[in-house]
């Protein structure tokens, strides 16, 4: 069939043609949206689920969403190599400015921007030199305490000010909340309270890995009363279907039910990989209907995909221990695994391979489903780390 028509959409946060299976988080997100903005009580919330089941792109929904409702929004993806004062500045810069340049400038506006200056100016002393080239002198006495927590909770309450004076909210939207600091994490924790407590229009939306809401509850133990958790998984087989059907449907081609049993077979509902599967079935197939025999056909080609990218840039970052670890890992199944288990097949103590087990979790590779359990964050991985290293590594013996 014609390639160059093909609807499905693999790619990380690439929005799928069919957006299937998240009504009822995206209705919560609109509703909170309006809730802010009409001043009412609101919860900031943070989407919480494996790789690959399409929290990015429900981040940008939302973000797309409060535009609707002419909200002024910043995005930003943490990492290892950025601290969050230097992530978020040149956003707040830039929102802040619009709000001052609206129309005739307001106190609260200037005094944001004053702010962000004072905020930069401290975090650099800690964090690493960054500038945000504002002329405008700094606001002495705000944000420049050299404490994170409180100079971040100071930076959001005027912004929050900012925006109320112009009759707007700010949403800002974080993604791989799980790389934050535990420094960051608290600071940012208790700025979204100080905002809520004001009653400024200013919501947070986040993203990120299961072990996100254990951090968040040991940094803030009321943080889970001021955030919502929504889990994303794989879809319902009923949205897994409509997810590769109706993206067909709208050009013109369909599927044999022995096709559809077979993608949602091979990538458990997972969206990512539903995409994947839908993009190689269309290219291998002659003719419509897409056939079984098709899809798996598609199966090879989407496997060698996933290797040759989703999954090989995350095995590139591990160590060759960390590569043994998540073998040993694969070899007992799917998982969830006891790190007993674990160590056993290693041919180690539990003890010893508790750095390793410490480091993949910050990699953001596997979690804790529960204590003494071990699973990975990234679906299929398991399959992948059997196909790349076909061998157990060798027993190390315990020590």
């Amino acid at each position: 069939m014609d390639a160059a028509s093909n609807p499905y959409a693999p790619g990380a946060g690439t929005r799928p043609p069919e957006l299937a299976g998240r009504d009822d988080v995206l209705k919560q997100a609109r509703i909170t949206i309006q809730r802010v903005q009409k001043g009412l009580s609101f919860k900031s919330f943070i989407f919480i689920g494996l790789r690959g089941v399409g929290k990015t792109v429900l981040l940008n929904e939302v973000q797309r969403i409060a535009e609707e409702f002419d909200c002024k929004s910043l995005h930003i993806e943490a990492h290892d190599g950025k601290s969050l004062p230097a992530l978020l500045a040149p956003g707040l810069r830039t929102l802040l400015l619009s709000l001052d340049t609206m129309a005739k400038a307001t106190d609260a506006t200037r005094r944001g921007l004053g702010v962000l200056k004072s905020f930069v100016g401290s975090v650099k002393l800690r964090m690493g030199d960054f500038d945000i080239g504002l002329s405008l002198p700094a606001e002495k006495g705000a944000a420049d305490s050299g404490d994170l927590e409180a100079d971040l909770t100071s930076l959001f309450l005027a912004v929050g000010a900012a925006a109320k004076s112009r009759s707007k909210t700010v949403l800002i939207t974080i993604d791989e909340l799980q790389y934050l600091s535990v420094e960051e994490l608290s600071a940012l924790i208790m700025a979204v309270h100080r905002v809520a407590q004001k009653g400024l229009p200013l919501l947070v939306v986040g993203a990120g890995l299961p072990q996100l809401v254990g951090q968040m509850g040991a940094s803030k133990s009321y943080a889970e009363r001021l955030f919502s958790f929504p889990k994303v998984g794989p879809l319902e087989p009923a949205y897994a279907r409509a997810a590769i059907v109706d993206p067909a449907t709208r050009e013109g081609v369909k599927y044999t039910e022995g096709a559809l049993d077979e993608i949602l077979r091979v990538t458990e509902g997972y969206p990512y990989f539903l995409q994947e599967w839908g993009y190689h079935a269309w290219n291998v197939a002659k003719s419509s209907p897409i056939s079984e025999k098709d899809a798996r056909a598609a199966t090879a080609e989407a496997t060698t995909s996933l290797d040759d990218s989703f999954f090989r840039v995350r095995f590139d970052r591990l160590t060759p221990r960390e590569k043994d670890y998540l073998r040993a890992m694969a070899e007992l199944g799917p998982g969830p695994h006891r790190s007993g288990d674990i160590a056993e097949k290693l041919g180690v103590l539990v003890e010893s391979s508790a750095p390793l087990r410490s480091g993949l979790i910050r990699k953001g590779m596997i979690y804790s489903p529960q204590h003494g359990d071990t699973a990975f964050t990234v679906p299929l991985f398991d399959q992948y780390m059997k196909r790349v290293m076909p061998k157990m590594p060798k027993r190390k013996g315990k020590s």
